[in-house]
């Protein structure tokens, strides 16, 4: 098989899929790796450490005839530009909430493989969970920063929306950062765990948010729903309720984020203020640490790739590993996640084994 590592053309973004380290073991497996000239030189490999791992080194549309593409971010338009027909993209999708992308990947018969959606047996997300580890460090850093000193004495008081992989790792540098913390989360059993995780917890229930936000001087998202938009738990009216200069950090920001307030921003351009409150709302924010971000995403996407490569097709693998099988957001341009073909308005067609034995 033939992996192709692009370079990532969404704005901000510096990391990379796979480090000459993921090439030497692809290669080592007998398998081909295209990367892009220049792919891995904000996380510190320059095209002569990948020729060195044996990969070879081409123009952004060689890449992209590749049988497997391994990326970090959503397709772009610059993508879609030279994308070929029916190719296979392994990568962060996050398409809830973009219909307009989910009809042009639809159009050009592509096959989406969303890192988010991978779940291995234990439940867990483990390309999502590196990444969601880096987004909680620097942003809450960030949020914090923006705060400013407090007065003498003062703590800052944080909330966190979530108590998965980025809303507990949001607690603990808030905590780190001296801030009291609560956690509002969705079930007693993730109350639970946060508590005996150290911190304050209780169910997000519409009163509880009011009264923390209320309190608050910064506010993390940090809700995932898997293949689902965000549910907005910070309507407008109390976001203007809110202590004004106060901070929304929202890393929920690529399902749309946890306030209706939220939009997103850039590394360039990382926050706007709305109803009074700043509000930073980055969704690629491990970008800004690219060799610690492309080297979790390299270590946990590896052995997904070399599954792949290593059955007659992309088709014959997903028929033996549910992991990659539920997290196909597209197959040949055939929408096989219910919720996102709805908002593209376009039919939603399951995943069976018919449709992949043919393609094998």
């Amino acid at each position: 098989m033939i992996i192709g590592v692009p370079l990532e053309t969404k704005q901000g973004e510096r990391r990379v899929a796979l480090l000459p380290r993921a090439v030497e073991e692809i290669k080592a497996a007998g398998h081909d790796v295209r990367v892009e000239t220049r792919a891995g030189l904000a996380a510190g490999f320059d095209d002569t450490a990948y020729r060195e791992a044996g990969a070879d080194i081409v123009v952004a549309k060689d890449v992209w005839d590749s049988d497997l593409i391994v990326k970090v971010k959503e397709v772009q338009e610059a993508d879609l530009a030279i994308m070929p027909r029916g190719a296979t993209i392994f990568s962060f999708h996050h398409l809830p909430g973009e219909p307009d992308r989910t009809r042009e990947l639809a159009a050009k018969g592509a096959t989406a493989i969303a890192f988010e959606m991978v779940r291995d047996a234990r439940g867990q997300f483990p390309l999502l969970a590196p990444m969601s580890k880096i987004a909680a460090r620097l942003g809450v850093e960030h949020g914090m920063a923006l705060l400013g000193a407090s007065a003498a004495g003062e703590r800052r008081r944080a909330l966190v929306l979530g108590a998965g992989n980025a809303g507990m790792s949001a607690a603990r540098a808030a905590s780190r950062l001296k801030a009291d913390v609560v956690i509002l989360t969705r079930s007693n059993g993730s109350v639970e765990d946060a508590k005996d995780a150290g911190f304050k917890s209780f169910l997000s229930t519409p009163e509880n948010i009011e009264q923390y936000a209320l309190a608050s001087d910064l506010i993390v998202g940090a809700v995932f729903v898997a293949g689902e938009p965000t549910p907005k738990l910070l309507p407008r009216e109390l976001v203007k309720r809110m202590k004004p200069g106060s901070v929304i950090v929202d890393f929920s920001i690529d399902a749309g984020g946890v306030a209706e307030t939220s939009r997103p921003t850039t590394h360039e351009e990382p926050c706007y203020i709305e109803e009074g409150v700043i509000h930073c709302c980055i969704p690629n924010i491990p970008a800004a640490d690219p060799p610690a971000a492309s080297k979790a995403i390299s270590e946990a996407a590896l052995p997904y790739v070399l599954d792949m490569a290593s059955h007659e097709s992309v088709a014959a693998a997903l028929t033996r590993n549910p992991e990659l099988r539920d997290a196909v957001l597209l197959w040949q341009g055939h929408i096989n996640h219910e919720g996102i073909a709805t908002e593209a308005w376009l039919p939603y067609t399951p995943l069976t084994d018919t449709m992949l034995a043919e393609s094998a």
